[in-house]
């Protein structure tokens, strides 16, 4: 196999736009966060380049992307400790960049996924409940679906398809979100709901995330080229849609719009877009953002309806979001752009497999949270969230409060 340099550089800029993505998440998720426990959610994204770094390199690539073994995960010995982990391309995964990039770009992807699930259960995790979170989801369910998807599993057999991680990421994440709400209740905060501590630091974290999603998205390609171009395009396109339609749901159906549906609004779109970000030509891709700035919009609304205290939205914007678009590309993909049409057939593949993989990360996110909670405490006191985990459980503080 024969290295190119053109897509070696290409993929370098996008494995590290992706990286950037997480202290970007840090950013959003701190800004939307109360005064009291901005430290204590910026560190749970951090902290995961570390753990899923390590758990990456010992075992988890292996069991994402090694030899399949009956459908359902990889080989882990293929490259356990990075053995076989080299600068010579594979000949399944990337032919034309070096192997060892291929590792570090879906690496990238594994690190920012639990991170996305903990503004959903915003200071009802300590830090050793979230630790064992991070390793276990880890292990169980971000790792087995990568490889039903991604790794050549039975999802990929079916004929099943996602771009850049609508389902692999963003689905599993969301209803990992929802289980885990469900299952470590509500917060009981003297006030009433959860002030944002500051929308600017929220707002550079939407930009950053901004930035990255176009290395994120297009890197799904794998290489430089019209395919990598056209993801591109939709990336633009499904943000900029998504949050226009967002306000305008905002303002004419709950009657007023603010800022925060601004940057919320953006990233519904970029969550809807991104499983389909390579199968549709960039005139589909309006469509999509219209879609998720509707339905990520109810789906917010119907949870707090309901009185799911999901912090900061993800069941309604990243696990509906990218369930949404991984539909839709049974009624939008273009044949042309990466030879996936749009068809009934195509359509119930997809429906499917995303209702699958969105029950088996609600179920295993829930027994896991049930059982790490029987065998130790991972929940905060009702007291301590009150005063805040930044105080409470790493004596650092953002803002001076009395």
């Amino acid at each position: 196999m024969h290295i190119n340099s053109g897509d070696t550089a290409f993929m370098m800029l996008c494995t590290a736009m992706v990286c950037l993505m997480t202290p970007g998440l840090a950013f959003f998720y701190g800004g939307l966060a109360r005064k009291r426990s901005v430290l204590y959610i910026m560190m749970q994204s951090f902290i995961s380049m570390g753990i899923v770094t390590l758990i990456w390199i010992y075992g988890g690539f292996g069991l994402a992307f090694g030899k399949d073994e009956g459908g359902v995960i990889g080989r882990i010995s293929d490259y356990f400790a990075l053995a076989n982990v080299g600068l010579v391309p594979s000949s399944v995964h990337a032919v034309s960049i070096p192997f060892t990039l291929f590792f570090l770009f879906q690496l990238m992807f594994c690190v920012i996924t639990v991170p996305l699930i903990s503004g959903a259960f915003a200071e009802r995790l300590n830090m050793k409940g979230y630790i064992l979170l991070d390793i276990f989801w880890t292990y169980l369910v971000y790792i087995p679906v990568c490889h039903w998807v991604w790794g050549n599993g039975f999802l990929a057999k079916w004929g099943f398809v996602d771009f850049a991680g609508g389902t692999v990421i963003h689905t599993t994440a969301g209803f990992a979100a929802l289980a885990s709400i469900i299952v470590l209740g509500k917060r009981k905060l003297k006030q009433a709901g959860m002030k944002p501590s500051n929308l600017m630091a929220a707002a550079i974290g939407t930009g950053l995330l901004w930035f990255g999603w176009f290395g994120f998205n297009s890197g799904g390609a794998l290489k430089a080229g019209a395919l990598s171009t056209k993801a591109f395009a939709n990336t633009a396109i499904g943000l900029a849609s998504g949050m226009i339609v967002w306000v305008l749901y905002a303002k004419f159906v709950r009657g007023k719009a603010n800022f925060i549906d601004v940057l919320t609004g953006s990233v519904a779109g970029l969550a809807t877009i991104t499983p389909c970000a390579g199968y549709i030509n960039p005139a589909a891709a309006v469509l999509v953002g219209l879609a998720a700035g509707i339905i990520c919009n109810v789906a917010v609304s119907l949870q707090e309806k309901i009185g799911w205290d999901d912090a900061l939205g993800v069941w309604g914007v990243h696990g509906i979001g990218g369930f949404t678009g991984t539909i839709l590309i049974g009624i939008l993909a273009d044949k042309t752009v990466n030879g996936v049409a749009a068809s009934g057939h195509q359509f119930l593949i997809q429906a499917g497999g995303v209702i699958l993989v969105a029950a088996y990360s609600f179920a295993v996110t829930f027994i896991l949270l049930k059982v790490l909670g029987a065998i130790t405490n991972i929940r905060p006191s009702d007291e301590i969230i009150q005063e805040g985990l930044d105080h409470t459980l790493l004596n650092e503080t953002t803002y001076d409060i009395d």
